[in-house]
Formats: structure tokens, sequence, C-alpha cells
């Protein structure tokens, strides 16, 4: 089951609301934000989904310019090409998460990356989680895992940036 997060909106305490729809008004003018953390599978989903507009970002732009220029389409991790779909990857996930707190991905699947503590995602705390986080992450890959048993379903970079994944309401 998701577990819910509840932030005030107000200074006074807020009671816990019977029902879990987004925002919820009291009569004094005090509201009560829900979140809904969005679970492993679901970021999984949303994760193939961003690959797909990689690779296929990678397949319009960078190999056409690469073979018009004459330049090697050799795998490797540093050779010209590889550099530069790695720029494309961390580029994507950086821009995106940080103009629009989403990517493709997460949007399809109505999720959205929120910090837990602030109002938005400020350009470090966007470098530290899709940068230095990803890249910690993709070399220990049972730290992705780690979502399905956290209480704020967090990977490890959503830890080291002090954000989690929400279902947009």
């Amino acid at each position: 089951m998701d577990t819910y997060e509840y932030e005030e909106k107000g200074t006074a305490p807020m009671p816990v609301p019977s029902e879990i729809n987004g925002e919820e008004n009291h009569n004094d003018g005090r509201s009560l934000q829900v979140y809904r953390y969005a679970g492993f599978w679901m970021r999984l989903w949303a994760y193939l989904l961003d690959l797909i507009v990689i690779g296929s970002l990678n397949r319009l732009l960078i190999y056409p310019v690469f073979r018009a220029i004459g330049l090697p389409l050799d795998k490797g991790i540093f050779e010209p090409v590889g550099i530069a779909t790695a720029i494309i990857f961390y580029l994507y996930f950086v821009l995106m998460t940080k103009y629009f707190g989403q990517t493709i991905g997460k949007m399809v699947f109505g999720l959205k990356v929120v910090p837990l503590k602030g109002k938005s995602l400020s350009w470090g705390t966007v470098l530290f989680r899709e940068w230095v986080g990803r890249f910690i992450s993709g070399f220990i890959m049972i730290a992705y895992i780690v979502v399905a048993f956290l209480p704020k379903k967090q990977g490890i970079h959503d830890l080291f940036a002090d954000t989690t994944v929400i279902h947009e309401h």
C-alpha cells in the first residue's frame, strides 16, 4: 500500500483528512496537501519509457551526426559516441526534472519528483539527484530496488537529494 505525507499550508496544527483526494480545504482557510508515493513498479515502467525516449534521441540525433562527420560508432564507454549518449542521458533527466518536475516517462504514468523540504526543486537538488545519485545507483543496481521497501518509496538517489516521486493528483 502506498504511503501518504501531509504537508501543512497554514500555521495551526492540521487534522488528518477523512478522505485522501489531492488538496483538502478547511473552513478556516487552511489547506492540506496529500501525497501518494509512487512505488517501484510504476517508477520502473516510467524509467523504461524514458530509456526508449533517450534511445530514440540518440538514434535520431547522435548517430546520424557521427556518421555524417565520419566518427566511429564504437560502443565503448570512453568512445566519442558513448560520451555523447551519456551526455544526452544526463541532460534529459536533469533538464526535464528541473523544468517540469518529471520526465516524459513520468508524465505518461502521472508521476512527479518533489522535494521533501522546500517548495520547488533547486538546481543543486536536481543535479545531485539526477547526476550524482543516478551515477552511484548505476553502479549498485540493487539501490533501485530499495524503492519497494522504504516508507516514502525513495531510491538511493532520492535519499541523497531529499526527494521522492509521487502520483500527480
